[in-house]
């Protein structure tokens, strides 16, 4: 209850005046029965009105006018409810707009470390999911608690007043009730909890099925991928299953229960109206206060239940809210960036202890391009990624001569344009994917990107040129394409200083290769290059290139250098002369 009402902040007094309406819709409800047992007593019969006198002395024996006063304080109650539905559903609604907008924006701003160890499937799962159970609850449930605890109250002290002894049958079995809620709230937040993560895991298979389509058809695999949604769904639903056996055991439980009580009401009612002691009017409202008293009950083990489920959904979405992002420290700069980059004794190891990069120096001056070889493995894009500052190093790092662990963040990825082998693609056009960094792009500074990066041709090949939507991850492209279309997107940005091709090149032809090369150098001479690749041919303009095995540097120099040194070098050139 402290971290929903912590979520109820702003809204509060929102909530506290759907509370108030929930209470005044009650008090019109609890009124009914005693104007009810006034016109059997007092109207019809011959029983003196008491406390009701001043009705009598208001209408008379007028049967007529009791009516009117229960449809008017019920159309009352009516308003109320209106009034209770609208303010809560508006808080509840705008809590959840927040919560959504709170995680989008969290998730922005997480580690990259973070979004490499967490499935997909379960974060979509509690950014959807889990709020909707707490805006649920928010919005129907919580406002609800006040209607039970007051429907309770107020119950049991005006039959109190009616009549003590058949109270006390009343409320024999509510304690049984309310430990029965209990129970069932401790079962309830268990299996919810699996039943979501089942879900979870629903949401990431399905997710990474239609992501990989292009892969499934490729190799085949539909078979596969049907059987591991089988399984899956088969897990979802067990679970999910077994807790809607506990929701029906309640449920059917509970509604026994509920009616074994006002059976016991009902029987010892007529028993006391046989022999005098109790009027058929008061035998009336006691039967609808029973009811009214054994609904609230009940409604407290769906509610105990939902705050089962939205306990654990709360669980999940501040797991999210509370894992550390990336802030930006007060003594961090943003110098301008020109683009000389100087590695000294660099080393990275990751969380799980494997080392990546161990002693890695060198010196790249402003404008000039360096190549970097490696196998799989070798800690080439790890290289990059240290760059880009989305992992703390040991040694040091100086762009400009500013160590990088000073540079704002955010700051120094605005100054590096990053193209990966597998760049990401949006379901848009051609013209939004390569402009998405800045919708004021014209369609002249679109092309011409496009045209460095070799792609022009190509598009205007397309059905509707540059306005043919590419699908998603662009699905509808050769891998050579969407590589070019990456490479358009950041090189229309004139304020990289910095280009980094992490293996970006490799699904183009050699032709292709060199002539995006030679259009890049051309346009952004004064650009500081790194480009990642398998293919010599690539590197060999480079103006320096690394050689790195197993995280370690063994190789250093030119293309003319290396090629005659013996090494891991001129073993690749070697094996790829062949191959041409």
């Amino acid at each position: 209850m402290k971290n929903i009402f912590k979520y109820l902040k702003g809204y509060r007094a929102v909530f506290l005046m759907a509370i108030i309406s929930i209470v005044i819709a009650t008090a019109m409800q609890l009124a009914t029965p005693i104007l009810i047992k006034y016109a059997v007593d007092s109207v019809i019969g011959d029983v003196p009105a008491g406390n009701l006198q001043f009705i009598m002395d208001m209408t008379g024996k007028n049967l007529m006018a009791v009516v009117w006063m229960i449809v008017g304080i019920n159309f009352i109650r009516g308003v109320f409810l209106f009034l209770k539905g609208v303010l809560s559903s508006y808080a509840a609604e705008n809590i959840a707009q927040n919560m959504r907008d709170a995680l989008y924006k969290q998730i922005q701003y997480m580690t990259f470390e973070y979004h490499t160890k967490k499935e997909t499937g379960d974060m979509i799962q509690r950014c959807t999911s889990d709020v909707e159970t707490i805006r649920r609850f928010l919005g129907v449930q919580i406002v609800d608690l006040g209607r039970i605890i007051f429907m309770i109250i107020l119950s049991v002290a005006i039959m109190l007043t009616l009549n003590v002894a058949l109270t006390l049958y009343a409320v024999a079995l509510i304690p049984v009730l309310f430990f029965f809620s209990y129970i069932f709230f401790t079962k309830v937040q268990k299996n919810f909890k699996k039943s979501d993560e089942a879900e979870g895991k629903l949401t990431t298979v399905l997710q990474e099925n239609l992501s990989g389509v292009r892969v499934v058809r490729a190799f085949g695999r539909e078979k596969y991928e049907i059987d591991k949604f089988e399984d899956v769904n088969q897990n979802y639903r067990k679970t999910t299953y077994r807790l809607i056996e506990i929701l029906a055991m309640f449920w059917s439980s509970s509604d026994l229960l509920t009616l074994f009580q006002s059976g016991i009401v009902l029987v010892v009612g007529a028993m006391m109206v046989i022999d005098g002691s109790l009027t058929i009017g008061t035998l009336i409202a006691f039967i609808t206060y029973e009811s009214m008293l054994l609904w609230p009950v009940k409604q407290s083990g769906r509610l105990l239940s939902e705050m089962g489920k939205t306990t654990v959904a709360i669980t999940r979405v501040e797991e999210i809210l509370n894992e550390p992002i990336e802030h930006a420290l007060p003594d961090e700069i943003e110098p301008e960036i020109e683009g000389e980059i100087v590695f000294e004794n660099v080393s990275f190891s990751y969380p799980d202890g494997k080392r990546a990069l161990s002693n890695i120096s060198f010196t790249l001056e402003k404008g000039k391009t360096l190549g970097i070889l490696g196998s799989t493995g070798a800690g080439k894009s790890t290289l990059v990624h240290l760059l880009q500052r989305l992992y703390d190093y040991e040694g040091s790092i100086r762009i400009d001569g500013h160590e990088l662990k000073t540079i704002n963040k955010q700051w120094i990825r605005r100054k590096i344009g990053l193209i990966l082998q597998e760049p990401y693609l949006y379901a848009k056009t051609v013209k939004e994917n390569i402009g998405i960094i800045d919708r004021n792009y014209d369609e002249h500074q679109i092309a011409e990107a496009a045209k460095v990066a070799s792609i022009h041709d190509n598009i205007l090949t397309f059905k509707d040129g540059y306005e043919t939507i590419i699908g998603e991850k662009g699905v509808s492209l050769s891998g050579g394409q969407k590589q070019r279309v990456a490479i358009s997107r950041t090189i229309i940005d004139h304020d990289k200083s910095i280009l980094v091709f992490d293996d970006s090149l490799s699904a183009v032809d050699t032709e292709t290769d060199m002539r995006i090369r030679r259009a890049l150098k051309k346009r952004s001479k004064d650009v500081t290059t790194l480009i990642i690749s398998h293919r010599i041919n690539t590197l060999a303009e480079a103006d320096y290139i690394l050689v790195l095995d197993s995280g370690e540097m063994i190789q250093q120099g030119t293309h003319d250098l290396l090629i005659n040194e013996d090494g891991l070098y001129k073993r690749i050139w070697d094996l790829q002369k062949m191959v041409v």
